[in-house]
């Protein structure tokens, strides 16, 4: 496990301090393990290109697509 000194502000220490309580936690660094989780969990989802998203419909309602070059375009062994 990694350690780390950081210095927060007033504000980002009273909502550590929130988080830690309302999730019943042990110390800070759980609070931080927290928010980090719930920021990945919310921010960290990837936008997919509207042609992507057409082309998934499109196969799944049975029309499928045909792939030209897909090792080339995507890479693959």
């Amino acid at each position: 496990m990694t350690q780390a000194l950081v210095q927060l502000s007033e504000n980002s220490n009273r909502v550590l301090n929130i988080v830690k309580a309302k999730y019943n936690l042990k110390d800070k660094s759980q609070a931080i393990e927290t928010v980090i989780h719930h920021y990945i969990d919310c921010q960290d989802e990837p936008e997919l290109r509207p042609e992507f998203v057409d082309r998934v419909l499109k196969a799944e309602s049975g029309k499928f697509v045909k792939v030209t070059n897909f090792r080339k375009r995507y890479g693959g062994a």
